[in-house]
């Protein structure tokens, strides 16, 4: 046989045995391997009784953080919706009004913050690019549903509650955990480390 570089290459045939023309090993080596899968221990679990455990860099239902106070960490800046690939990401910002310091932290919050679950591809680029750490990709599985519009999440889904913060640790590094507890760093002081004494509503 000649090749397109013309160079020549040698072919042999070799003749199937009877035994291998009925296949009869074949076929029962591939049976072999099924009855093998029978007596093993099964992969599936019953969802949503039991649940896997998942990776530290798992990437699921985005949270919108609180800082130590209870104040939304958000200031509607609006570096997520740029570093997203998918345009998922829409806000709308505010000014933040006297008596509310409890309740934002900045002067600037997002009175509207949406992501569109159906475009989100989980890249977390959202999370890395947030100066003020406010959004994360947490563990939890992003419900299912039967309209569209139920795929919009707000920030009555968004929001995390005072009472049962959300977990990021994984998601931190050591050093930023570190910095983070340095008070000294105007970025990491609470509404009650600038007024003390007083405490979030």
């Amino acid at each position: 046989m000649t090749t397109l570089t013309q160079r020549s290459k040698t072919v042999s045939v070799r003749k199937l045995s009877l035994s291998e023309r009925l296949y009869l090993p074949a076929i029962l080596k591939g049976m072999l391997i099924t009855l093998g899968h029978v007596f093993k221990r099964k992969p599936t679990i019953k969802y949503p009784e039991e649940q896997r455990e998942f990776a530290p860099v798992y990437r699921g239902q985005h949270v919108l953080k609180r800082d130590e106070a209870g104040a939304e960490r958000c200031t509607a800046c609006g570096l997520c919706a740029v570093a997203c690939p998918a345009e998922a990401i829409t806000m709308d910002s505010a000014e933040r009004k006297k008596g509310e310091e409890h309740l934002y932290r900045e002067e600037k919050y997002a009175s509207i913050y949406e992501i569109n679950m159906l475009r989100c591809i989980f890249c977390g680029l959202c999370e890395e690019a947030c100066p003020k750490e406010a959004i994360f990709l947490t563990d939890r599985i992003v419900p299912s549903s039967f309209t569209r519009g139920e795929e919009i999440f707000g920030k009555d889904k968004l929001v995390e509650t005072p009472d049962q913060p959300i977990d990021v640790s994984k998601r931190q590094e050591a050093g930023l955990a570190a910095f983070k507890k340095n008070k000294q760093h105007y970025h990491n002081r609470t509404f009650r480390d600038a007024r003390p004494g007083v405490a979030a509503h």
